[in-house]
């Protein structure tokens, strides 16, 4: 079974969550409608803004504990590589 690995945030260089799924538009719904209690609904953090897709959940999991251990800036700059103005990246995975 695959997985992702997401990166959501409040805003442009703001605070930011990272996560891991089998499932991105179910998860990323459930943060965005403030269904997962903790952290993302506290601080409203409901926009996609990086996502990565792996073959093996097990990938998507290595990935997710390798980023959280990144800093700051790091994360930041992965995003802007690929998503240089922070765009809410909601309409394309629901395609």
């Amino acid at each position: 079974m695959g997985g992702y690995t997401y990166i959501l945030a409040d805003m442009r260089r703001g605070r930011t969550y990272i996560g891991v799924t089998n499932d991105l538009v179910r998860r990323v719904y459930e943060h965005r409608e403030g269904l997962v209690e903790g952290y993302t609904k506290k601080r409203n953090i409901k926009r996609l803004v990086y996502f990565e897709s792996h073959d093996d959940i097990t990938d998507a999991i290595a990935r997710e504990k390798t980023l959280k251990r990144w800093y700051r800036h790091w994360k930041d700059a992965l995003i802007e590589e690929h998503n240089p103005d922070w765009r809410d990246l909601w309409d394309e995975i629901i395609k």
